[in-house]
């Protein structure tokens, strides 16, 4: 499978990358975290390790951990803006059952 980006998400990392001034993508995995075992880690990647898989979706460039693979493969990223609120939304299809925080999911 793959981890993919919504029109907007790819959007919305590029405009940052731009605005930052540097890096070649996202880096997208899990830690160990909260009620449910397990939570979501982004970050702007400048060096790509040699371990990463990388993954493009609408021409921007998705890094990931072999060990977070497992528990994200199949992943759509997605950005939304719900009022004075905004950030990354993740379809994943693995989730078994997220905290009723919002902030750990169990796979």
């Amino acid at each position: 499978m793959a981890i993919t980006l919504t029109e907007k998400a790819a959007k919305h990392v590029n405009r940052y990358l731009e605005r930052r001034g540097k890096g070649i993508g996202l880096r997208f995995g899990v830690r160990t975290t909260g009620c449910s075992g397990l939570a979501y880690k982004l970050e702007y990647v400048d060096e790509m390790t040699l371990d990463d898989q990388v993954f493009e979706s609408h021409g921007v460039k998705v890094f990931v951990d072999p060990k977070s693979l497992a528990y994200i493969d199949g992943t759509e990223l997605d950005f939304a803006r719900e009022g004075l609120n905004e950030g990354f939304r993740f379809n994943n299809p693995n989730v078994k059952d997220n905290c009723g925080c919002g902030e750990s999911f169990r796979i």
